[in-house]
Formats: structure tokens, C-alpha cells, sequence
């Protein structure tokens, strides 16, 4: 509700003045238009013209903002009907800033994903041997991941196998050895940590490196050339101290790896002739080699069903539900090849293994 009170003439006054004035009794036949401050906290002041000598002031809710939004739109309606001039578009229309055209990309960097377009020319031109969209049986992906090789060393055979399982629970953990019939083609390091007359064997059967106490006190200065650790069960005291050394890089013995034993002939020789580990890593993942790209197509099908076979037989009691996720193979540095799993899991070779 409005409240009249009679104001002073011809000066802008703010509403405590017009206030003052008004009980002064203060009149004069002036028009003027006293408004607030937009900062103030007292509302604006409309003067109305009135017949009297005084005139009539009513305070009612600010009408500041209303004023400058007529203002700025009369202004803005005035700039839309301004043309583009040098390519821009002046500030105050309403649109974005002109952007010169740019060189058409060409090469890697016209390519549509930010992974290929890191990827090396050789990279580019061999995965378009493969079908990204297709699943292939076991030796038509063998016979693909053969052609793709084409770097100046000979590349190693992988397996990937996604695995429903979670590392995190006790019985979902795998973790095993398998011996490949045609082996892996790598010349395989063996050390051995042993005592007495097993010192003795391990350096019979073919051991690189062999020791006890001396080879202990090596490795924590920082020996590490062997690719595979092999320990007697009486030595397991003292080589838990090597656990933050050996552990990081996946040499510390242990009895499912088949690297802690008694009879170390045996184990040397298993090693030497082919014998792999595998374990699901912490996203229910199992890579593993299983030979050489130079190998017949017919010794990387047996090695790689070999592996099939160990991974199927070693399922955890805690495995639930579909056991096989995905299977893939690949080259050292080269695409993978995605696998049909049915068909993978049913493949039966012409001659046993």
C-alpha cells in the first residue's frame, strides 16, 4: 500500500529527505522525479503530478530494475539489426564469437578415436588384417595373428582370457602351471636355492644360478638375472626376508607355482622345457604366452588348448555362473584377436595331444 507525502521542489531527494520535507510543509509548483539508489534499501519514489501545488509521492516496489530492462532491450533489439562486419559478431547480440575455419586434418590426426590416433603407422595398417566386429575359431585367429606380426624380432604368442572371478575372495583365486608340449621357445633362466646335496643336484640338472646363503645376501644387493626362482621347502625361513623383492616381480617361490619343491631335477627340467604359470590378476583377467609367432600354426593350436584345458580344470569351487567371459590372442606388439568361446571350449583337434 502507498503512502503520500508531499516533497520539495526541483531536487532529487533520497526517501529519508522526502520524508523530512514533507513534515516541513515544503510546496512548490516544480515536477521533478526523485529516485533511490539501486543499492539502497529504501524503495523508489514515483512523483505523480497533481493539480495542487504539491505533489503526490507514493512508494511503492522498486522500479529500477524494470527502467534498465526496457533500456538494455531496446538496445539489444537495436544491435540483432547490425550485420556481421569482419567476420564477427559484435558483443551485446546474443551470439557467440565467429571462429575462422580451420585446415581440413589429415593423417593420424583425422582419425576418429584418441586411441588410434597414438598408435603407430605399422599398428594402423595391420589391424586392418582383422575383422574388430568378428569372432574367430581357434586356428583361423592363430592363422590372422601370424600375418600381423611384422616386427623385426619374432613375437611371442598371448593369451587373454576374462574370467568371472573376483581375486578378492579366498575362493575365487586362481592361480596354477601348465606344460606346453612344444614349450614356449624362450630360453628360461633358473636359479635355485638350495643346501647340501641338493646344491649339488640343481647344479647336475642344468641350473643357471645355484646357492644357499651366499645367493640370498646377492639378491638383496640387487641380483636378479633368472628369470625363474626355485627354492627347497628347509630354505622357505630364510627366503620370506626376500618377500618385497621377489614378490613385485613374481619370482618369489611358492608351492603352487611349482618353484617350491624337493625334487629339484625335476623342477629345472619343467622349466627349461616349457613349463608357464598363470593367475588371475586383480580385474579377473589370466595372461599368458603360449610360444613363439614363428611356430607351426599346428604347435601354437596344441600349446594354446593346452592352456584352455589347464584354465577349464583349475576352475575355483567359488566360480559362479558363466566361467568364461571373453578370449582373446594376440602378438607381442600387435591387435587382438577376439575368439568365439563356444566354439574355443568345443574345439577337438585332429590328432590328440
Amino acid at each position: 500500500m502507498a503512502s503520500s507525502i508531499v516533497a520539495t521542489p526541483a531536487h532529487t531527494l533520497s526517501p529519508p529527505a522526502a520524508l523530512s520535507s514533507a513534515k516541513l510543509g515544503a510546496s512548490s509548483p516544480s515536477l521533478f522525479l526523485a529516485l533511490s539508489s539501486p543499492h539502497s534499501s529504501f524503495p523508489s519514489l514515483t512523483l505523480t503530478c497533481c493539480r495542487n501545488p504539491c505533489f503526490l509521492v507514493s512508494i511503492k516496489q522498486p522500479i529500477c530494475r524494470a527502467v534498465a530492462g526496457a533500456a538494455t532491450a531496446e538496445v539489444e533489439d537495436e544491435e540483432e539489426e547490425e550485420e556481421v562486419d569482419d567476420g564477427y559478431v559484435k558483443s551485446g547480440s546474443g551470439g557467440s564469437a565467429f571462429t575462422p575455419p580451420t585446415k581440413p586434418k589429415t593423417g593420424k590426426a583425422a582419425l576418429p578415436t584418441k586411441r588410434d590416433r597414438l598408435r603407430s603407422k605399422r599398428f594402423l595398417e595391420i589391424q586392418k588384417l582383422r575383422d574388430k566386429t568378428k569372432e574367430y575359431d581357434v586356428v583361423s585367429a592363430i592363422m590372422v595373428m601370424k600375418q600381423m606380426s611384422s616386427t623385426k624380432f619374432v613375437e611371442s604368442a598371448e593369451a587373454h582370457f576374462r574370467l568371472k572371478l573376483d581375486p578378492k575372495y579366498a575362493d575365487q583365486q586362481l592361480r596354477a602351471t601348465v606344460n606346453l608340449p612344444k614349450g614356449t621357445g624362450q630360453t628360461v633362466r633358473v636359479a635355485v636355492l638350495a643346501q647340501g646335496e641338493k646344491l649339488d643336484e640343481a647344479q647336475s640338472a642344468g641350473a643357471d644360478v645355484y646357492g644357499a646363503d651366499d645367493l640370498i645376501e646377492k639378491i638383496k644387493e640387487g641380483f636378479m638375472d633368472f628369470d625363474k626362482l626355485i627354492a627347497a621347502p628347509e630354505m622357505m625361513p630364510k627366503v620370506a626376508g626376500l618377500g618385497r623383492i621377489l614378490g613385485p616381480r613374481g619370482l618369489m617361490p611358492n608351492p603352487k607355482a611349482g618353484t617350491v619343491t624337493s625334487d629339484i631335477t625335476q623342477a629345472i627340467n619343467e622349466f627349461k622345457k616349457g613349463k608357464v604359470e598363470y593367475r588371475v590378476d586383480k580385474t579377473g583377467i589370466v595372461h599368458v604366452l603360449f610360444g613363439k609367432c614363428n611356430f607351426p600354426d599346428d604347435d601354437l593350436v596344441e600349446n594354446f588348448m593346452t592352456i584352455v584345458r589347464s584354465v577349464e580344470t583349475n576352475k575355483p569351487k567359488g566360480a559362479k555362473g558363466v566361467y568364461w567371459r571373453s578370449a582373446y590372442i594376440c602378438s607381442t606388439m600387435g591387435p587382438s584377436i577376439r575368439l568365439n568361446v563356444k566354439r574355443m571350449l568345443e574345439f577337438k583337434p585332429l590328432t590328440s595331444f
